[in-house]
């Protein structure tokens, strides 16, 4: 079974070595990454983890910093760890919508060989959902049929540190306007897959989907089935590593009591499609 991790971080380790002196650089990092105790990556870590856990491949990213020339930096490093690991690591691409020459930088990654865009952070960058700037970048990725991954956070239920205001009604009306789009959802969307029991809603997300990135911080395991049940082939396993190990999830996800198919989809054959290319199996 074909296990493909569509949400991870990484970082260069010039990052991960002087953290202290990016705290200062970008508020939003500072916010999720003041505490030592937050777990940062390099692309090394993730491949090991991966071995370690028996996942195929990963679907991987920078930090979507306010900083473009951040972005870039961070771009740079996951088009060389994508080109390190063929196969085992896809890249997407950051920028930040609401500075001038995101869609440049989308190109610019997308034409070195990385898979789509994510993961977008509107409330660390300075925009909304409703952004027309964002849906320049989105209508950039769309043209060659790339997913955008953008963080999103639920209307209710406590609060953390990086919670989002992306939530159900602003994604909604981005996937009516860009309705050839293919939009991830990180975190469940926030949980708008459920209404898509109403069918003019199923209509308008056909080409929205969902990861389960965080999932043992929001919900309880059973959510793997209910969503099972509501949109079988848009749900995509992402543990947002190293924020989640992957052998833990992996467990919790087997042990959720998902059907053979089921579990399938959801943990590497959704991706697949989505990714529209080969991904080696059993790989180290």
């Amino acid at each position: 079974m074909t296990v493909i991790d569509f949400h991870t971080h990484v970082f260069p380790p010039e990052v991960i070595a002087r953290r202290d002196a990016y705290l200062q650089r970008d508020p939003w990092f500072g916010l999720l990454y003041a505490n030592p105790k937050a777990r940062m990556a390099s692309a090394e870590d993730l491949v090991a983890s991966m071995g370690r856990s028996g996942v195929d491949a990963a679907v991987t990213f920078g930090f979507a910093w306010a900083d473009p020339g951040l972005c870039r930096e961070a771009n740079d490093y996951v088009i060389e760890s994508a080109a390190r690991w063929p196969g085992r690591l896809y890249g997407f691409a950051v920028a930040n919508p609401a500075r001038a020459g995101a869609v440049a930088e989308i190109e610019r990654c997308l034409g070195k060989g990385l898979h789509g865009v994510g993961e977008l952070m509107p409330d660390g960058q300075g925009y909304s959902l409703g952004d027309r700037r964002l849906d320049e970048v989105v209508r950039q990725a769309g043209q060659g049929q790339h997913p955008v991954l953008i963080h999103a956070g639920e209307p209710v239920g406590h609060g953390y540190a990086g919670k989002s205001r992306c939530t159900l009604q602003p994604f909604y009306q981005l996937a009516l306007r860009h309705p050839q789009a293919t939009l991830v959802a990180a975190h469940w969307g926030g949980g708008l897959f459920f209404y898509e029991l109403m069918p003019e809603v199923r209509e308008a997300l056909r080409n929205v989907c969902y990861d389960t990135a965080a999932s043992p911080y929001l919900y309880h395991d059973d959510v793997f089935a209910v969503a099972a049940r509501i949109a079988p082939h848009k749900v995509l396993f992402g543990t947002d590593y190293p924020l989640i190990g992957h052998g833990p999830f992996l467990r919790r996800v087997r042990q959720s009591g998902l059907e053979a198919r089921s579990l399938e989809l959801l943990l590497g054959d959704n991706a697949r499609r989505l990714l529209r290319c080969g991904v080696q199996t059993g790989g180290q």
